[in-house]
């Protein structure tokens, strides 16, 4: 029995970060998980820059409902879930997924939550597990799945090793370079046959 697991951003939608930068200007806030392997880091990092600029939940939210899956995505999801169960195991948080699972028919999403004051200041982030990705997919092996992952961050690395079949998608130059070993792909027809084939 499989089960696909799914990074989110970078994969299926846009980086919600980078679409928060540009529709602020704070380049600052274009830092990702591809660039900081340290999620906690990154978090800290974020949230005081939107401290600094008197920003919160709204206005990111604002952001995100102007956001569509990547082109392809819908379709390329639609097709893998007819395959078998697949999860999308994301480190990003309930509050920014929820319109984005709509727009995508409502996968089963594994995310995090923030910590938000009543005026909607975002004071700090509750991780689901430590080590998220790699936990759930441990979890879900102990109960009899084998596991096959894509993303495209290092955070998702951990996932991608230790599953039967892995995959980078999207991911960068010096991701792909570092790990050689871990066939990388740049479109969704080539993911899904990767996918299927590693099913067989």
């Amino acid at each position: 029995m499989y089960i696909t697991c799914l990074d989110l951003e970078g994969v299926l939608v846009p980086e919600i970060w980078i679409a928060f930068a540009e529709e602020t200007g704070i380049e600052e806030l274009k830092k990702t998980t591809r660039d900081e392997p340290d999620y906690d880091k990154l978090m800290n990092y974020r949230i005081g820059i939107l401290k600094e600029h008197g920003l919160g939940l709204k206005e990111i939210q604002d952001t995100i409902a102007k956001i569509d899956p990547l082109p392809g995505a819908k379709e390329f999801l639609d097709k893998l879930r007819e395959l078998g169960q697949v999860i999308i195991i994301s480190d990003t948080f309930t509050q920014f997924a929820k319109p984005l699972m709509r727009k995508l028919s409502w996968p089963t999403i594994m995310c995090n939550e923030l910590i938000v004051a009543d005026n909607g200041e975002i004071t700090g982030f509750q991780m689901r597990c430590d080590k998220s990705k790699l936990t759930t997919v441990r979890a879900l092996q102990s109960i009899g799945y084998e596991t096959i992952a894509s993303g495209d961050s290092h955070n998702d690395l951990a996932m991608i090793q230790a599953s039967k079949a892995g995959f980078l998608f999207r991911s960068t130059e010096q991701i792909k370079a570092d790990y050689p070993e871990l066939p990388a792909y740049e479109e969704y027809d080539e993911l899904y046959a990767a996918i299927k084939n590693a099913m067989q």
